[in-house]
């Protein structure tokens, strides 16, 4: 039996335990975050294998120390993934389609944010580079309002202990259906559709992130999307990945990736997961 550590206590930690213990690997739960931990010793117990790097990557450096394991996400692809303009780059250089993006380092001027707003035909999202969850993702119909989004963002920027200090102007695609879709080990294992209710979309609410209200369905996607998501991973070379996909009748981009995906109900994906998981799970061990 392989023990693999999870350096999460939410929802994926929960419904993996029993699938994964049915496949010969017990699920353990790693604290990595708002603790102490004396470097003199680990705390930790033994295990084989790291699911995914921890999300601060700083404590994150310490765990994966004292634990000395192969993870089935590590430390760069963690990175690789946060890093939404890097995905894009990387992924339109490569010919994956993308939404139209600028990525700008602040502060920048006023000359060359009006240039950046222009390109486009509003109204434009505006996102910071390395959130999750929707977390400052603002939409903007005219020039001053794009303008005064960013005055909030120098007020954050202007802190010195800020990493980031960039952030994207993105088109905004209207009446998209948003898919996050599962890739284990390079390969389709299922996708939801997150979609708003009703009652929030007649309020102008457009945010489809799950821990914003949305409800995420499961949904058997056709090829062209699978291959879409396929490629997006093969391209990032991330074995467990979660790629968001925004969908009209004419075409299809890739929006943004996670490399620390929730598990949803195994009801919303392919028959396999749990087979494909621990495959990918083993594997990593193995190294």
């Amino acid at each position: 039996m392989h023990r693999l550590a999870v350096a999460t206590n939410a929802e994926t930690f929960e419904r993996m335990q029993a699938p994964l213990a049915a496949r010969d690997i017990e699920v353990g739960h790693v604290e990595t975050a708002e603790r102490t931990l004396p470097l003199d010793e680990s705390p930790f117990s033994e295990y084989d294998v790291g699911f995914v790097y921890p999300s601060r990557i700083m404590e994150g450096a310490v765990v994966d120390a004292m634990l000395d394991v192969p993870w089935v996400n590590d430390r760069e692809a963690i990175l690789r993934s946060r890093n939404k303009a890097d995905v894009l780059a990387r992924l339109g250089r490569a010919g994956v389609p993308v939404p139209e993006t600028v990525v700008v380092s602040n502060p920048a001027s006023e000359a060359e944010l009006t240039a950046a707003f222009e390109r486009f035909d509003p109204p434009v999202v505006v996102k910071p580079n390395s959130t999750t969850r929707g977390v400052g993702v603002a939409k903007a119909h005219d020039l001053d309002s794009f303008l005064g989004i960013v005055d909030y963002l120098d007020l954050v920027h202007d802190y010195r202990a800020v990493g980031d200090q960039s952030f994207l102007v993105q088109e905004y695609i209207a009446d998209a259906a948003d898919y996050r879709v599962m890739i284990v080990d390079g390969e389709y294992v299922g996708a939801v559709e997150r979609r708003l209710p009703e009652a929030s979309r007649e309020q102008g609410r457009w945010k489809h992130n799950v821990h914003r209200g949305a409800e995420a369905e499961g949904q058997a996607l056709p090829a062209a999307p699978r291959e879409l998501a396929e490629d997006a991973a093969d391209e990032l070379a991330i074995p467990y990945l979660g790629v968001d996909l925004l969908v009209t009748d004419d075409r299809a981009v890739v929006n943004e990736t996670n490399a620390r995906p929730t598990i949803d109900s195994a009801t919303k994906y392919e028959d396999g997961f749990w087979d494909d998981l621990a495959a990918l799970i083993r594997q990593t061990a193995e190294q």
